[in-house]
């Protein structure tokens, strides 16, 4: 939990503040940008909530951020508000969980939810309220993991809800050997009808991202968007197999239509196909010229 001792004197003054143990993993800037902001490397609050909603975002972030830098100098008296809030419905049958995990550096997970069984893509944090509200929403089949990075609490979620989990062979290491769906190659995987797992080795050697019902594409730390560049755009500087290939799986990936982009790490992006489109190829433009800021 955070620490009023270890506030940072750059938060503006109010119940909200952001502690010194931040590992500046932009997820409360993402997930509440009128509150929290970047400074000195870590974030900190700049505007003291002053609505219902600015308000409910503060706390989702305060339960989401993975190391508990996040406190409020009176108890909250919503807190069972803001853990029934998430997960946090984006779309139709698509959610945000929160409760980011400090083992995958605070990559963000998403639910989708299926007749056919739901979908945990990434691993979140294993935290009571949140397994109670997956239960709520019929549970989880599938956990299916991007790559090596973000697999968090996968195991206790295997345990208790039975599901299975889904990773590609290249990204196996000691504590994933167990999984039960190992994915091998580089062709593109008909999970089911609603389901296309795609290989895009780059960021990692067995790094897929999740195209699911044509519109929705879970990228992992493939593929984000970036406030600064103000255009999608991959991890230059966290790429740890090969940029060569990054840039091989991102053209490859350019050839599908999609609306959303949901990264792990980075920002999400919706638009139009067409505009989407644009993106990808502005995106390629940017990569194959190295990459830079």
């Amino acid at each position: 939990m955070a620490h009023l001792t270890q506030r940072r004197p750059e938060n503006t003054e109010g119940d909200f503040y952001v502690d010194s143990t931040c590992i500046d993993c932009d997820t409360c800037r993402w997930m509440a940008p009128e509150v929290f902001y970047e400074i000195g490397d870590q974030s900190a609050v700049y505007h003291q909530p002053t609505n219902e909603t600015e308000r409910l975002r503060a706390m989702q972030a305060l339960l989401s951020c993975p190391t508990a830098s996040i406190g409020t100098i009176e108890k909250p008296t919503d807190i069972k508000q803001a853990q029934d809030s998430l997960p946090n419905q984006l779309a139709e049958r698509v959610y945000h969980c929160g409760y980011h995990a400090e083992r995958s550096f605070g990559a963000a997970s998403y639910l989708i939810q299926r007749p056919e069984g739901n979908v945990l893509v990434d691993s979140p944090r294993f935290a009571p309220p949140l397994v109670k509200r997956l239960e709520q929403l019929g549970g989880v089949r599938y956990l299916y993991l991007t790559h090596r990075d973000d697999v968090a609490d996968h195991q206790k979620f295997r345990q208790h809800f039975g599901c299975e989990r889904i990773l590609h062979q290249d990204e196996i290491s000691s504590s994933t050997r167990d999984v039960e769906i190992k994915l091998t190659g580089l062709d593109p995987i008909q999970f089911a009808p609603d389901l296309l797992i795609i290989p895009v080795p780059g960021h990692t050697k067995g790094h897929t991202v999740l195209l699911y019902d044509q519109r929705f594409l879970f990228t992992g730390d493939h593929l984000a968007w970036s406030p600064q560049l103000n255009h999608l755009y991959a991890f230059r500087s966290a790429c740890w197999y090969s940029w060569t290939e990054l840039t091989h799986s991102m053209q490859r990936l350019a050839n599908y239509s999609f609306e959303w982009v949901l990264p792990g790490h980075g920002r999400r992006f919706h638009s139009d196909r067409a505009t989407m489109r644009q993106q990808m190829q502005q995106c390629l433009a940017w990569m194959e010229g190295k990459g830079k800021f």
